[in-house]
């Protein structure tokens, strides 16, 4: 099971629009590969990546088979409170992580 960062700026106030850095671990075989015998390495890839804070998703994604491995994702979101993130990802696999992280706002 792979496995997450997630990265926020030190202080937030209410309403502030906070840079979110999240880190996952992973592989990311894109299925073009060869091992040292020949054989294709099956394609592995994340096909999706949902966040939640609070209990509302604030972002998603389902990226592309040229991310590279141990993909860092940014993206920018305004946080009116303290809650919970929830961040969840798929592979080709079928494999499942999930984070989670309390932010204290204010």
């Amino acid at each position: 099971m792979s496995q997450a960062r997630l990265v926020l700026p030190a202080r937030l106030a209410p309403g502030d629009v906070a840079l979110v850095r999240l880190l996952i671990q992973h592989p990311m075989e894109t299925g073009y590969r060869q091992d040292m015998d020949g054989r294709l390495i099956p394609r592995n890839v994340i096909t999706l990546v949902s966040c939640e804070f609070a209990g509302v998703e604030v972002f998603r994604a389902e990226p592309s088979p040229g991310l590279a491995a141990n993909p860092l994702l940014e993206f920018p979101v305004r946080l009116s409170g303290s809650g919970e993130w929830r961040i969840r990802w798929v592979d080709d696999q079928g494999v499942a992580g999930e984070l989670r992280q309390y932010t204290q706002v204010g």
